[in-house]
């Protein structure tokens, strides 16, 4: 069918159902921005959602995604591997690499050489997880998490590997993680968004990755559910604040003429975009005011301050982003997505990983402590992880000490999660001894996705979404739960 006589017959059955009785749009609209954002403490109120969600009792209510864009290497920080050492300078045996596909910059590498961890691992916690000397934080809260060393993936590059992680999909154009989850879970508060996206990077820029707006976005999902994002600089939301000479008062009654308006068209269209529209304007009234405070760190005691490191009041770090994340699920927030650029070492393995660990993993452990110190970790999931892992043999040149680096690996790498409902103080699956392909217990990204939203109270394969005539969701028609990664 023609897209534009679709799109007629869609406006057609929307504009029969704004004009019957007093028009479902509006009602729906009026009874939720009458409800209370918080409800009395400890519990809040859920605000829209799916009726039919959660599907069974949740493990977690709330996600913070600390997501390392460009690919941490599996092998010099988590998954230790002798073998590599034991062989290092020596090719790769063909009967590892099986004819895999490499990026563009490593395809034509002819030889391979073996390259062991260029760090120190020591084995840490009650079940000795191995973790690098440069996760020293990471390893202190060893018994806290859980490392999936099996994790592998189907793309190759960064931007397709990273959407096919965060919506199910290589391709752009479908809902991420968190638009999915506050579409079937609602929000827990009306002064905050339901979904903030949060972003940094490397501070000497070591590498290009961009943060493209659709590893946030609602796809065809309604608008009003695509991640909100918060920037490094200024203003946490553009606009934030009011235009000199304007006062609150006179924004407000602005804001309700302008309400009365969209009412009218969204009464004689039916349109869900115009229903977004009056609800991103008064959350925009509401953040006016949570802003603000949020971003008061005034309040926060100094050891917890000093516990996320020297950067947690430079705003657009790493650092700062974990403690607004902590900040955000306190208020309400559903899901909390950091993207921390600078994973991508192709020629500067030796001189950047360490500069990343040091900016990043102070910070994610701190993260962990802070909730379960507040009583927030138990429903609460962490997750930590890139795209995709780094190759186990160099590329590069061996003699070229100082350009030494690893290349794409989709084939396997390591993640961990803390939290949530996850069997804490365990490492799940395993690869094999040149830390190339899993050996026991692979967990596809669907399988992963499958996992996060059983740990929500979700059936992955009922949360569902009709668009052009099928049934979509996050895991697509994949994934199973993985039982082994539950408590």
């Amino acid at each position: 069918m023609h897209p534009a006589i679709e799109r007629a017959q869609f406006l057609s059955r929307r504009h029969f159902f704004g004009q019957a009785a007093t028009g479902i749009g509006t009602a729906a609209l009026a009874a939720l921005l009458t409800q209370d954002g918080f409800a009395a403490a400890p519990e809040r109120k859920r605000i829209g959602g799916l009726r039919s969600l959660p599907h069974f009792a949740p493990k977690a209510k709330r996600v913070i995604y600390l997501f390392q864009n460009g690919a941490p290497t599996h092998v010099d920080l988590f998954d230790y591997k002798p073998e590599l050492t034991k062989r290092k300078g020596e090719q790769i045996p063909d009967s590892v690499v099986k004819g895999a596909r490499f990026s563009t910059m490593t395809s034509g590498q002819t030889v391979r050489p073996c390259l062991p961890e260029i760090t120190k691992f020591k084995q840490h916690g009650q079940n000795g997880a191995w973790v690098s000397d440069f996760m020293s934080h990471t390893a202190a809260i060893a018994d806290d998490l859980c490392f999936v060393k099996s994790m592998y993936t189907t793309q190759v590059n960064h931007a397709p590997a990273i959407c096919f992680f965060l919506t199910g999909s290589e391709m752009p154009g479908r809902p991420s993680m968190g638009a999915w989850l506050t579409y079937g879970l609602g929000v827990e508060t009306e002064d905050l968004p339901g979904f903030v996206a949060m972003t940094s990077r490397d501070k000497e820029a070591s590498c290009g990755q961009i943060f493209y707006d659709f590893y946030w976005g609602s796809g065809f999902l309604p608008t009003r559910f695509q991640g909100v994002k918060f920037r490094g600089s200024g203003d946490p939301v553009l606009y934030l604040s009011n235009p000199d000479g304007q006062s609150r008062e006179s924004r407000r009654a602005a804001l309700d003429d302008l309400n009365k308006l969209n009412e009218l068209t969204l009464k004689e269209f039916g349109d869900s975009e115009t229903s977004t529209r009056i609800a991103q304007y008064e959350m925009a009234y509401r953040m006016q005011m949570s802003v603000p405070e949020l971003t008061d760190f005034s309040k926060e005691p100094l050891v917890v301050l000093e516990s996320y490191g020297p950067d947690v009041k430079k705003q657009g770090s790493f650092a700062y982003n974990c403690l607004m994340a902590r900040r955000l699920i306190e208020r309400g927030t559903r899901f909390v997505q950091l993207l921390h650029a600078g994973w991508d070492q192709h020629r500067n393995l030796n001189t950047q990983l360490k500069v990343q660990c040091t900016d990043t993993d102070g910070p994610s452990a701190a993260l962990v402590r802070d909730l379960k110190r507040l009583g927030l970790l138990d429903d609460t999931l962490v997750i930590w992880g890139g795209e995709f892992g780094r190759t186990p043999f160099l590329q590069g040149d061996t003699k070229d000490v100082k350009s030494w680096g690893r290349d794409h690996h989709p084939y396997v790498f390591t993640v961990w999660m803390a939290g949530g409902g996850v069997k804490k103080g365990t490492s799940y699956g395993e690869s094999d001894d040149f830390g190339f392909a899993p050996a026991k217990d692979a967990v596809h990204v669907h399988d992963f996705q499958a996992t996060v939203l059983h740990l929500l109270g979700i059936d992955h394969t009922k949360l569902t979404f009709r668009f052009q005539g099928r049934d979509y969701r996050l895991t697509d028609v994949h994934g199973n739960v993985v039982k082994g990664l539950l408590a």
